[in-house]
């Protein structure tokens, strides 16, 4: 059980992550927040990766796929506070639940996870309540809109690199994401700087790093120690913090289709976690059929 719940504690880290970036681009540019959240997460994280050893950032395996899966970190997290800018909560968060359904489609071709058809049918199930909960609008068809689909296949694509990528530390992929998004904040900030106007807010762009950094440590171990596709539909979850956080912080009032929706939502979540334990279950009971 160790994968899924640290799934679940992992998404509860980016709700946080979100609402916070929510706030704080309100006010701030989208390149001072990402540099000062990445600030703030190396504070943490380079005694942690020195004390692992330069060893483990000069030979870290597969550097092509290392540098993909930098790049594709960095867009996810511009394109998520820049969709958050226009959009509410909620509506961006739905837009990244998308990323699950992208993982378990691919992950028989490219992880050679076995995905029998009841799976399936409950991620289609958790698809369909996202749609649910998803009224359209004709902000759907705007430019945030579409970054927001970009951003959430670029997070599905973080989330199967680290498959392959299960030797590299926790920390180590870490601190190469948080780098890369850091270099590209330093990049922009030159053209869209506002002064921090107190202390308080400073405190929070540095929560943000580090919240951010625990949620993506935190995925990372879950999807190794898990197969995607028991994982992977327990983003899901994120929806519903949505609706708390949005209630709480901006006054959305969660609808009908958005309670629908969510409850869809779980329920394939959990019914894909309890098929997979019942598979392990049987597995080790029954003695593989030779094909």
């Amino acid at each position: 059980m160790a994968g899924p719940a640290i799934m679940l504690l992992g998404m509860l880290m980016f709700a946080l992550n979100d609402t916070l970036g929510k706030w704080l681009v309100a006010s701030y540019g989208l390149g001072q927040v990402v540099l000062l959240r990445s600030i703030a997460a190396l504070v943490i994280l380079v005694p942690i990766v020195w004390m692992a050893g330069l060893p483990a950032l000069t030979r870290a395996e597969r550097p092509w796929m290392q540098l993909a899966r930098v790049v594709c970190s960095t867009a996810e997290v511009f394109c998520f506070y820049y969709a958050v800018m226009y959009l509410p909560l909620a509506d961006v968060m739905t837009y990244w639940l998308a990323a699950p359904i992208y993982v378990a489609a691919l992950s028989p071709l490219l992880l050679a996870d076995k995905v029998g058809w009841r799976r399936w049918t409950a991620i289609a199930i958790g698809f369909f309540g996202v749609i649910i909960t998803l009224e359209p609008s004709t902000a759907m068809f705007t430019m945030p809109a579409v970054i927001s689909i970009i951003g959430s296949a670029a997070f599905a694509f973080m989330m199967i690199s680290g498959r392959f990528l299960r030797g590299t530390p926790d920390s180590t992929l870490v601190f190469f994401q948080v780098c890369g998004a850091g270099l590209a904040g330093l990049f922009f900030v030159p053209f869209d700087w506002s002064p921090i106007q107190s202390g308080f807010d400073l405190g929070l762009l540095a929560l943000l790093g580090i919240v951010s950094m625990a949620a993506h440590m935190l995925v990372n171990r879950a999807l190794k120690i898990s197969d995607a596709a028991t994982v992977a539909p327990l983003q899901y979850t994120l929806l519903l913090w949505a609706v708390i956080f949005g209630w709480m912080f901006f006054g959305d009032v969660p609808r009908l289709s958005m309670i629908v929706g969510a409850a869809l939502i779980v329920a394939s979540g959990l019914f894909i976690f309890i098929r997979e334990q019942m598979l392990k279950k049987r597995d080790t009971v029954l003695p593989a059929i030779p094909e």
